[in-house]
């Protein structure tokens, strides 16, 4: 399991997983933040990106704020290996509706 920060851009042409703004993870949605639908397509969009199952991602603080504190369950060392490389890069992701 790892915990990590991550600042969402909402509205964007097209959902991306990487590169960082403040120490933080950065993810770019389509969905604007209305009604939690960003916040949804963030934690699909980091399953996604970290090869996980989608319940292996959950926002523990920031549902409703452009910073938040996500929690993905799997092994922590390929986890944060994975976590370092995209801070590094930007990743499409699957559009995932």
């Amino acid at each position: 399991m790892i915990r990590l920060s991550v600042h969402v851009h909402p509205g964007s042409s097209r959902p991306r997983v990487g590169g960082s703004y403040d120490g933080a993870l950065v993810v770019r949605v389509r969905a604007r933040a209305v009604g939690g639908a960003a916040t949804d397509e963030v934690l699909a969009a980091l399953a996604s990106a970290f090869g996980v199952r989608p319940r292996s991602v959950t926002c523990v603080r920031g549902a409703h704020s452009r910073t938040k504190a996500i929690v993905i369950e799997g092994d922590a060392d390929a986890l944060e290996q994975r976590r370092r490389v995209l801070i590094d890069s930007d990743v499409d992701v699957a559009d995932q509706h």
